[in-house]
This record gives C-alpha cells, structure tokens and sequence, in this order.
C-alpha cells in the first residue's frame, strides 16, 4: 500500500495515510475533516556508502539497510 502526504483543509494539519485504492476517501485523524488535500511526495536517494548527496543532506533512508551508513 502506498503512503501519501496529506494537509486538511479543515484544521491545516499534516498528515500520511496508507491508501490502498485510487479514490478511497481519507479523513484527517485530528478533526475527521473530509476536505484534504494530498502534497507531492519527495524522493530520497542513497548513494554508496561514504557519500554525500550535493544538497549537502543525509541520504534521507532513515532506516538503515540502505548502504549509507546510517
């Protein structure tokens, strides 16, 4: 299931959900608002290990396991 970013329209809130089918309704877990709006994803990419990315950050895995030492 893909994770999607959300803000509601309602109360401003940011959010994910797991959305498991184009269409399926989402509602903001603070105020169950029906008006949301989903926010383009950003992308991380590891590099080898030792690398650093040219924007300066980390390799944005956080999790580890993906090769870049953290």
């Amino acid at each position: 299931m893909p994770v999607y970013e959300y803000v509601c329209q309602s109360c401003r809130a940011s959010f994910e959900a797991y959305v498991r089918a184009w269409g399926e309704p989402v509602s903001c877990p603070r105020c169950q608002g029906t008006e949301v709006e989903r926010q383009v994803s950003r992308f991380a990419f590891a590099g080898p290990r030792g690398s650093v990315p040219s924007s300066g950050g980390g390799c944005g895995c956080g999790r580890g396991g993906c090769g870049c030492g953290h």
